[in-house]
Protein backbone atom coordinates (compact mmCIF):
# COMPACT_ATOMS: atom_id res chain seq x y z
CA UNK A 1 0.00 0.00 0.00
CA UNK A 2 1.39 3.33 -1.26
CA UNK A 3 1.80 6.27 0.98
CA UNK A 4 -1.01 7.84 -0.20
CA UNK A 5 -3.35 5.29 0.93
CA UNK A 6 -1.90 5.47 4.35
CA UNK A 7 -3.13 9.40 4.78
CA UNK A 8 -6.71 8.15 3.80
CA UNK A 9 -6.30 6.44 7.69
CA UNK A 10 -5.52 10.76 8.38
CA UNK A 11 -8.86 11.42 11.22
CA UNK A 12 -9.59 8.29 11.66
CA UNK A 13 -11.18 7.99 15.25
CA UNK A 14 -11.50 5.43 18.15
CA UNK A 15 -13.28 5.65 21.01
CA UNK A 16 -12.24 2.78 24.35
CA UNK A 17 -13.82 3.07 27.36
CA UNK A 18 -12.44 1.58 30.71
CA UNK A 19 -13.16 1.64 34.56
CA UNK A 20 -9.69 2.17 35.48
CA UNK A 21 -9.82 -0.65 38.35
CA UNK A 22 -8.54 -0.85 40.98
CA UNK A 23 -6.54 -4.26 40.47
CA UNK A 24 -4.69 -3.34 37.83
CA UNK A 25 -3.20 -0.06 39.29
CA UNK A 26 -2.10 -2.22 42.50
CA UNK A 27 -0.86 -4.52 39.75
CA UNK A 28 1.32 -1.83 38.62
CA UNK A 29 2.55 -0.48 41.94
CA UNK A 30 3.66 -4.09 42.41
CA UNK A 31 5.90 -3.58 39.29
CA UNK A 32 7.21 -0.49 40.00
CA UNK A 33 9.99 0.61 42.58
CA UNK A 34 10.09 2.84 44.76
CA UNK A 35 6.82 1.57 46.26
CA UNK A 36 3.94 3.81 45.78
CA UNK A 37 1.58 5.46 48.68
CA UNK A 38 -0.93 2.48 49.36
CA UNK A 39 -3.92 2.32 46.31
CA UNK A 40 -7.60 3.04 47.12
CA UNK A 41 -10.93 3.59 45.18
CA UNK A 42 -11.30 7.28 44.53
CA UNK A 43 -7.69 7.94 44.87
CA UNK A 44 -5.90 9.58 42.08
CA UNK A 45 -4.26 7.48 39.66
CA UNK A 46 -0.47 8.53 39.06
CA UNK A 47 0.65 10.48 36.18
CA UNK A 48 1.40 8.08 33.06
CA UNK A 49 -0.22 5.23 34.77
CA UNK A 50 -3.76 5.70 32.28
CA UNK A 51 -1.25 3.50 29.86
CA UNK A 52 -2.15 0.71 31.57
CA UNK A 53 -5.91 0.98 30.80
CA UNK A 54 -7.52 1.58 27.36
CA UNK A 55 -5.60 -1.59 25.93
CA UNK A 56 -5.99 -3.21 23.12
CA UNK A 57 -8.42 -6.58 23.17
CA UNK A 58 -6.80 -7.43 20.20
CA UNK A 59 -8.06 -11.91 19.40
CA UNK A 60 -5.10 -14.25 19.40
CA UNK A 61 -6.01 -14.78 15.83
CA UNK A 62 -5.39 -11.58 14.84
CA UNK A 63 -2.22 -11.34 15.77
CA UNK A 64 0.92 -11.04 13.98
CA UNK A 65 3.80 -12.91 13.88
CA UNK A 66 5.56 -10.67 16.20
CA UNK A 67 3.01 -10.45 18.45
CA UNK A 68 1.21 -7.11 17.23
CA UNK A 69 -2.42 -6.69 16.19
CA UNK A 70 -2.52 -6.64 12.48
CA UNK A 71 -2.39 -3.68 11.27
CA UNK A 72 -5.16 -2.12 9.17
CA UNK A 73 -8.14 -1.09 11.82
CA UNK A 74 -7.52 2.46 13.55
CA UNK A 75 -3.75 1.93 12.53
CA UNK A 76 -3.33 1.56 8.93
CA UNK A 77 -1.48 -1.08 7.86
CA UNK A 78 2.32 0.03 6.66
CA UNK A 79 4.47 -3.47 5.91
CA UNK A 80 7.54 -1.80 7.72
CA UNK A 81 7.73 -4.56 10.48
CA UNK A 82 10.20 -2.23 13.46
CA UNK A 83 7.59 -0.54 15.31
CA UNK A 84 8.77 2.25 17.72
CA UNK A 85 6.78 4.12 20.46
CA UNK A 86 9.33 7.00 19.56
CA UNK A 87 7.75 9.70 22.01
CA UNK A 88 4.80 11.94 23.49
CA UNK A 89 3.55 14.72 24.47
CA UNK A 90 0.98 14.56 27.57
CA UNK A 91 -0.61 17.55 29.52
CA UNK A 92 -1.87 16.38 32.76
CA UNK A 93 -5.24 18.24 33.49
CA UNK A 94 -7.08 16.65 36.38
CA UNK A 95 -6.17 13.32 37.79
CA UNK A 96 -8.42 10.08 36.91
CA UNK A 97 -9.76 8.68 39.65
CA UNK A 98 -9.05 4.81 40.31
CA UNK A 99 -12.53 2.95 40.33
CA UNK A 100 -14.38 5.63 38.01
CA UNK A 101 -15.52 4.93 34.29
CA UNK A 102 -13.22 6.67 31.68
CA UNK A 103 -12.83 7.12 27.74
CA UNK A 104 -10.57 7.61 25.25
CA UNK A 105 -11.26 9.57 22.22
CA UNK A 106 -7.82 9.09 19.62
CA UNK A 107 -8.07 10.40 16.29
CA UNK A 108 -5.39 9.82 13.69
CA UNK A 109 -3.84 13.31 13.22
CA UNK A 110 -0.69 12.78 11.02
CA UNK A 111 1.18 10.24 8.70
CA UNK A 112 4.75 11.07 7.05
CA UNK A 113 7.03 9.07 5.42
CA UNK A 114 10.85 9.66 5.27
CA UNK A 115 14.07 7.54 4.82
CA UNK A 116 16.92 7.04 7.32
CA UNK A 117 19.97 4.99 8.03
CA UNK A 118 17.77 1.39 8.05
CA UNK A 119 15.55 2.62 5.04
CA UNK A 120 12.22 3.86 4.61
CA UNK A 121 10.25 5.25 7.82
CA UNK A 122 6.82 5.74 8.58
CA UNK A 123 5.74 8.07 11.31
CA UNK A 124 1.94 8.38 12.55
CA UNK A 125 1.26 10.98 14.93
CA UNK A 126 -1.69 9.98 16.99
CA UNK A 127 -3.57 12.43 19.33
CA UNK A 128 -5.41 11.17 22.91
CA UNK A 129 -7.76 12.71 24.73
CA UNK A 130 -9.48 10.95 28.01
CA UNK A 131 -12.51 11.63 29.98
CA UNK A 132 -13.80 11.26 33.37
CA UNK A 133 -17.75 12.36 32.89
CA UNK A 134 -17.40 15.85 30.98
CA UNK A 135 -13.97 16.42 32.70
CA UNK A 136 -11.25 16.43 30.71
CA UNK A 137 -8.31 14.67 32.32
CA UNK A 138 -5.21 13.99 29.97
CA UNK A 139 -4.56 15.37 26.51
CA UNK A 140 -1.55 13.08 24.85
CA UNK A 141 0.18 13.19 21.55
CA UNK A 142 2.05 9.97 20.30
CA UNK A 143 4.51 9.41 17.94
CA UNK A 144 4.52 5.96 16.40
CA UNK A 145 7.73 5.14 13.90
CA UNK A 146 7.54 2.18 11.53
CA UNK A 147 10.93 1.04 9.66
CA UNK A 148 12.28 -1.68 8.02
CA UNK A 149 14.85 -4.37 9.80
CA UNK A 150 18.05 -3.04 9.02
CA UNK A 151 21.55 -4.21 10.29
CA UNK A 152 21.15 -6.62 13.25
CA UNK A 153 21.77 -4.07 16.77
CA UNK A 154 25.24 -4.63 18.21
CA UNK A 155 25.32 -5.17 22.58
CA UNK A 156 26.23 -2.14 23.95
CA UNK A 157 30.07 -2.32 25.74
CA UNK A 158 29.35 -1.14 29.02
CA UNK A 159 31.28 1.13 30.44
CA UNK A 160 31.95 3.24 34.31
CA UNK A 161 29.59 5.88 34.42
CA UNK A 162 30.88 8.61 35.84
CA UNK A 163 29.11 9.80 39.21
CA UNK A 164 26.12 12.23 39.03
CA UNK A 165 26.45 15.32 41.58
CA UNK A 166 23.84 17.73 40.72
CA UNK A 167 20.94 15.25 40.20
CA UNK A 168 19.16 12.50 41.83
CA UNK A 169 19.81 8.81 40.10
CA UNK A 170 18.81 5.48 39.97
CA UNK A 171 19.79 2.14 38.51
CA UNK A 172 17.89 -0.36 37.39
CA UNK A 173 18.44 -3.97 36.67
CA UNK A 174 15.95 -4.76 33.47
CA UNK A 175 15.67 -8.30 34.01
CA UNK A 176 12.91 -10.59 32.20
CA UNK A 177 10.70 -11.01 35.21
CA UNK A 178 10.34 -6.63 35.17
CA UNK A 179 9.46 -7.29 31.08
CA UNK A 180 7.03 -9.58 31.49
CA UNK A 181 5.44 -7.61 34.20
CA UNK A 182 5.15 -4.90 32.15
CA UNK A 183 3.84 -7.08 28.99
CA UNK A 184 1.36 -8.25 30.84
CA UNK A 185 0.17 -4.83 32.00
CA UNK A 186 0.18 -3.25 29.40
CA UNK A 187 -1.31 -6.70 27.62
CA UNK A 188 1.58 -5.94 24.84
CA UNK A 189 2.57 -9.44 22.90
CA UNK A 190 5.50 -7.92 20.92
CA UNK A 191 8.21 -11.24 20.99
CA UNK A 192 11.13 -8.63 21.60
CA UNK A 193 10.22 -8.19 24.87
CA UNK A 194 10.17 -11.70 26.06
CA UNK A 195 10.87 -14.15 23.53
CA UNK A 196 14.56 -14.15 23.22
CA UNK A 197 15.48 -16.16 19.82
CA UNK A 198 12.82 -14.35 18.12
CA UNK A 199 14.44 -10.83 18.95
CA UNK A 200 17.83 -11.80 17.95
CA UNK A 201 17.24 -13.82 15.10
CA UNK A 202 14.07 -12.45 13.62
CA UNK A 203 14.81 -8.68 14.54
CA UNK A 204 18.80 -8.57 14.97
CA UNK A 205 18.70 -7.18 18.65
CA UNK A 206 21.45 -8.79 20.92
CA UNK A 207 19.11 -9.17 23.60
CA UNK A 208 15.39 -8.59 25.21
CA UNK A 209 14.71 -4.62 24.21
CA UNK A 210 13.49 -2.90 27.19
CA UNK A 211 9.93 -1.57 26.36
CA UNK A 212 10.23 2.77 25.80
CA UNK A 213 7.06 3.41 27.98
CA UNK A 214 8.72 1.03 31.15
CA UNK A 215 11.69 3.78 30.46
CA UNK A 216 9.48 6.74 30.71
CA UNK A 217 7.22 5.66 33.34
CA UNK A 218 10.05 4.82 35.45
CA UNK A 219 11.40 8.21 34.98
CA UNK A 220 8.79 10.01 35.76
CA UNK A 221 8.24 8.07 38.82
CA UNK A 222 11.93 8.54 40.02
CA UNK A 223 10.33 12.14 39.18
CA UNK A 224 6.80 12.36 41.29
CA UNK A 225 8.59 10.41 44.24
CA UNK A 226 11.06 13.57 44.96
CA UNK A 227 8.64 16.55 44.54
CA UNK A 228 5.94 17.54 46.33
CA UNK A 229 4.48 19.31 43.61
CA UNK A 230 2.24 17.78 41.18
CA UNK A 231 3.37 17.14 37.60
CA UNK A 232 1.30 18.66 34.98
CA UNK A 233 3.31 17.71 31.77
CA UNK A 234 5.51 15.20 30.48
CA UNK A 235 7.42 14.99 27.15
CA UNK A 236 9.58 12.26 25.81
CA UNK A 237 12.12 11.21 22.70
CA UNK A 238 13.14 7.40 21.99
CA UNK A 239 16.82 7.61 21.10
CA UNK A 240 18.35 4.17 21.11
CA UNK A 241 17.25 0.77 22.71
CA UNK A 242 18.00 -0.53 25.89
CA UNK A 243 18.33 -4.38 26.78
CA UNK A 244 18.09 -6.94 29.65
CA UNK A 245 21.81 -7.34 28.83
CA UNK A 246 23.17 -4.48 31.68
CA UNK A 247 21.53 -2.17 34.27
CA UNK A 248 21.08 1.32 32.87
CA UNK A 249 20.66 4.64 34.53
CA UNK A 250 18.26 7.02 35.44
CA UNK A 251 18.76 10.52 35.70
CA UNK A 252 16.74 13.68 37.30
CA UNK A 253 17.58 17.30 37.80
CA UNK A 254 15.28 19.27 39.01
CA UNK A 255 14.78 23.12 38.19
CA UNK A 256 12.39 26.08 39.12
CA UNK A 257 9.30 24.51 37.34
CA UNK A 258 10.64 21.19 35.67
CA UNK A 259 12.72 17.79 35.94
CA UNK A 260 15.06 17.26 33.29
CA UNK A 261 15.30 13.17 32.85
CA UNK A 262 17.62 10.88 30.72
CA UNK A 263 18.05 7.38 31.14
CA UNK A 264 21.76 6.22 30.10
CA UNK A 265 22.54 2.72 28.70
CA UNK A 266 25.62 0.92 30.13
CA UNK A 267 27.67 2.55 27.21
CA UNK A 268 26.47 6.28 28.59
CA UNK A 269 24.32 7.08 25.84
CA UNK A 270 20.84 8.98 26.07
CA UNK A 271 18.81 6.20 25.15
CA UNK A 272 15.40 8.26 26.37
CA UNK A 273 14.91 11.56 27.03
CA UNK A 274 12.28 13.63 28.61
CA UNK A 275 10.69 16.67 30.77
CA UNK A 276 8.59 16.49 33.35
CA UNK A 277 6.86 19.89 33.98
CA UNK A 278 5.68 20.77 37.86
CA UNK A 279 2.59 22.25 38.44
CA UNK A 280 1.59 24.94 41.47
CA UNK A 281 1.92 22.81 44.64
CA UNK A 282 -1.22 24.59 45.88
CA UNK A 283 -3.54 23.23 42.97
Amino acid sequence: MSEADWTAWIGRTELVEDDICLAQALAAAATLEPPSAPLTAGAPLPPLWHWFYFLPRTPQSQLGSDGHPQRGGFIPPIPYPRRMFAGARIRFHRPLLIGQPARREGVIRNITQKTGRTGPLAFVTVGYQIFQGDTLCIDEEQDIVYREPGTPVPAPVPVELPPVTDAITRTVIPDPRLLFRFSALTFNAHRIHYDRPYAQQEEGYPGLVVHGPLVAVLLMELARHNTTRPISGFRFRSQAPLFDLAPFRLVARFGTDQVELEAQGPDGTAALTATAELGDGNE
